[in-house]
């Protein structure tokens, strides 16, 4: 028997090519996945590593919890913590660190590094082994600093060149003395760092004096738990806390390996949906291959073979194209996580350099999901092949599913459908998360129904079809005949493609649905022309406020200051306002009260509001961060959103109990409204600082937008390869077709129908099979789309259902091309057969 399925493999060469090729694709999507993320992941973690190279102890403040109504304060690394950390036994040196965030800006203008990931810090000293220099010698005074060579590059400086910089005020001009090299995370992920000298970074920080960490060297022979403990006895305890090189290592290791986990998963799932869709197109392929091998398979049982073994005969089958299809597909999934992170480089997503990582886990994954999948999706034909008997084989009896198989089959298909929308409707009117589980499981339940119920389906679908078809004559009418002639079989085929097409359309009509409701939110709650906030998402100087409504043609303004509270003894954040302007500025539903701020009256969201059971009247107690408390009332409770919410009081009320203020953003409304010429007034008036966003509405909304068109470009990319198996399983399906019609085409070109005829009839079957697939994908792929709507908008209030029309009539269109294309090979195939060969082979 073990001859027997390695002659069939070889017999069916062509045939079994597609199945190949639909689990290689799978299998080199989840190999591709593991190796681009082991190897990003791996980078990462060698680069921190080597970053704390020159750190065997790090000091840092010991960050006590609040208690009670005080709101507590990060203890400060003085000169005097330095000096004795530096004289510890076992300690060769200790050098303060200072840093903070740093704009940096190019030659045009535009800031360099990612916002966030742009930092400034302190070079030590003449020679700071930290930071080896490349050129030119350390920075000395305010109007001197370093950048690494990354940010040298893009920018396009130089040693001697004069830079546009900004930390936290005015934009500073400094001159480059020299350019360095760094480990640094942040740099090698496209980043920036600009250092100053210890005074000046302290001064520019607001550090006055002080250090965010302390770094000591051990001396040699000297460990670092050695250096440590003493570090623990000479430090005082409850200020500070220590720990080694190592540990920090480790923990950021581990922090990067958490990071990479969220994006590695994310990629498995659309691995998954591929391999999901070249399940159904290898289960399809073996039911052919084994539908047609029937009268053999009856000789082999008449001539004593078991079920058994006639099972055992398929599984080998599919074990042997498993095999090679795993070791494709690994050699494959290499070549994808190379090109991955090559595209990461032309993307301008820079990432330190490292080695390729192909680990034992990568190589054992692929060759198990290979082999599995494709034994899993033959084990069914083999055992359903092995229980006909040889007699009614040999006669073809068995062909025709019973009317009993397909009442089941019905009944099944009904159920799982039904449970599915049933618990997809019930997640809707969930509130938030607690939804999500739910409609996640009734999603897979309905396509499991759907999958089920597409023979049932495919009749009055593809009947549908019939008046367009008749228009091509008998092609099209053969075409249509052929389409609804195995159910089963169409049903796989279009199965594939309905999957693909499901979630990219629900995909989409979710994207589109928040991109309408986020424009709808910002033209809604702000009357603002422009909200000014720094790249980083950091607090803004006072002086933006003071400056932009010094200007003429700005007629009301307003900053939004964030201070830490505390309320019966839990932390709560305050938004100070300028009271007698913000009504100007923004427009909130006020739902109980007035909506009035100034004083000792506040206004509150209503999520807070009802979770401390406030209304309007409504008195507490704040203990504000200098730990004063004072009595506020509640003027108005009004609905907020995602872009305004909490408790707001006057600045008048809340800036006098805040020792180092700062805004997270300005509000601004001008007498000439948002226009390119006001938005250049507002940034030259600061400065045209690179730290500093100006942006209107819809600005806004596409930031806020822009994660999720980044999601849903990266879906498009990644499901494309779902489609791509999708084809593959139409080209598969209409060339075994063809291969069982071969009589029936000689027939058919005995009697007349050309050559073209021919070609025609077997493309309109394919476009037939298609569109079937694609109508389903589209009609699930809205349900999924409204529901997941529904279940958003109990947390957004301007939610509201948007059909992408358009993009569903390209995905349609697509599902059609796919047909087009699958029917190319089998239709030239079907029209170059020798009619009376075909008409004499069985």
């Amino acid at each position: 028997m073990f001859r027997t399925a390695l002659r069939n493999v070889l017999a069916h060469k062509t045939r079994l090519l597609m199945t190949v090729l639909a689990v290689m694709l799978g299998v080199a999507f989840v190999s591709g996945t593991l190796v681009f993320t082991n190897t990003i992941s791996q980078a990462y973690q060698n680069s921190s590593a080597k970053g704390f190279d020159q750190v065997d102890v790090a000091v840092r403040p010991d960050h006590q919890e609040s208690k009670g109504n005080t709101v507590g304060k990060t203890p400060e690394l003085t000169e005097e913590l330095l000096a004795t950390s530096a004289k510890v036994p076992g300690a060769e040196s200790a050098i303060g660190v200072v840093s903070g965030f740093t704009a940096i800006a190019g030659k045009d203008g535009k800031l360099l590094g990612e916002g966030w990931q742009s930092a400034g810090g302190n070079y030590s000293g003449a020679e700071d082994p930290r930071y080896p220099l490349t050129d030119g010698r350390a920075p000395r005074g305010r109007g001197e600093v370093l950048l690494d060579t990354r940010s040298a590059e893009r920018g396009g400086y130089e040693v001697g060149d004069t830079v546009r910089i900004s930390v936290d005020g005015p934009v500073l001009t400094p001159r480059i003395t020299g350019i360095f090299t760094t480990d640094d995370g942040n740099v090698a992920a496209g980043g920036s760092l600009a250092l100053f000298d210890t005074a000046t970074a302290q001064q520019l920080f607001g550090k006055k004096g002080t250090y965010d960490e302390i770094d000591v060297r051990a001396k040699a022979g000297v460990s670092q738990a050695a250096l440590k403990a003493e570090l623990d006895k000479a430090l005082p305890k409850g200020l500070v806390e220590t720990t080694t090189g190592k540990e920090l290592a480790e923990d950021q290791a581990e922090i990067i390996s958490s990071q990479m986990s969220g994006f590695r998963q994310m990629l498995l799932v659309f691995a998954g949906i591929a391999l999901f869709v070249g399940t159904f197109i290898i289960a399809n392929t073996f039911t052919m291959l084994v539908a047609q091998r029937t009268k053999e398979l009856a000789l082999l049982r008449a001539v004593g073979a078991s079920r058994r073994q006639v099972t055992r005969s398929v599984l080998i089958e599919a074990f042997v194209v498993g095999t090679v299809a795993g070791a494709a597909g690994l050699v494959a999934g290499i070549g994808i996580g190379v090109g991955l992170r090559s595209l990461m480089g032309v993307l301008d997503a820079t990432v330190p350099d490292g080695p390729l990582v192909v680990s034992p886990g990568t190589v054992a994954t692929a060759f198990a999901v290979g082999i599995l999948i494709t034994m899993l999706a033959a084990w069914l034909p083999g055992r359903r092949a092995a229980k006909i008997p040889p007699v009614a084989a040999m006669s073809s009896v068995h062909a025709q599913a019973t009317t009993k198989s397909l009442v089941l089959r019905n009944t099944l298909g009904a159920l799982f459908g039904g449970a599915g929308v049933a618990v997809v409707l019930a997640a809707t009117t969930m509130e938030g998360s607690d939804g999500q589980a739910p409609m996640g499981l009734g999603a897979v339940l309905l396509i499991i129904g759907v999958f089920i119920l597409t023979p049932l389906l495919s009749r009055p679908l593809i009947a549908a079809a019939a008046p367009v078809l008749k228009v091509f004559g008998v092609s099209g009418k053969l075409a249509r005949q052929n389409s609804v002639r195995n159910p089963r079989r169409t049903a796989a085929t279009a199965s594939a493609l309905m999957i693909g097409l499901t979630l990219i359309t629900g995909m989409t009509v979710m994207a589109g649905s928040l991109q309408q409701s986020i424009d709808k939110m910002a033209s809604s709650a702000l009357k603002a022309d422009y909200v000014v906030s720094m790249a980083n998402g950091n607090g803004l100087s006072p002086d933006v406020d003071t400056k932009l409504r010094e200007l003429d043609d700005v007629t009301a303004g307003s900053p939004l200051r964030n201070a830490p509270s505390r309320i019966d003894g839990e932390t709560e954040y305050l938004t100070g306002v300028n009271g007698s302007a913000v009504g100007e500025l923004i427009d909130l539903p006020v739902e109980d009260g007035t909506f009035t701020v100034g004083g000792t009256k506040v206004v509150v969201d209503a999520d807070t509001a009802e979770s401390r059971g406030w209304k309007a009247g409504s008195a507490f107690t704040v203990h504000y961060e200098d730990g004063k408390a004072q009595r506020l009332t509640v003027a108005g409770v009004y609905r907020g959103n995602e872009m305004i919410s909490g408790i707001m009081l006057d600045n008048g009320t809340l800036t006098p109990h805040l020792t180092d203020p700062t805004d997270m953003q300005v509000m601004v409304r001008t007498s000439d409204g948002a226009s390119d010429a006001t938005k250049d007034r507002l940034e030259k008036a600061l400065g045209a600082n690179p730290a500093i966003k100006v942006q209107d509405k819809k600005d806004l909304s596409n930031e806020i937008a822009k994660t999720f068109t980044l999601i849903l470009n990266m879906v498009y990319g990644l499901l494309a390869m779902a489609v791509l198996v999708a084809v593959l399983g139409v080209v598969n399906t209409l060339a075994m077709s063809v291969f069982e019609r071969s009589q029936e085409i000689g027939m058919l070109r005995a009697i007349g129908l050309d050559r073209k005829g021919i070609k025609r009839m077997v493309r309109l079957e394919s476009l037939v099979i298609s569109l079937f697939g694609g109508v389903l994908g589209i009609g699930l792929g809205v349900f999924f789309g409204w529901a997941a709507g529904e279940l958003l908008g109990t947390r957004m209030a301007t939610y509201e259902l948007v059909l992408p029309w358009a993009r569903m009539a390209v995905f349609l269109l697509l599902a059609a091309t796919v047909g087009v294309l699958a029917a190319l090979w089998p239709a030239r195939r079907a029209a170059r057969m020798n009619m009376l060969g075909a008409i004499k082979s069985e």
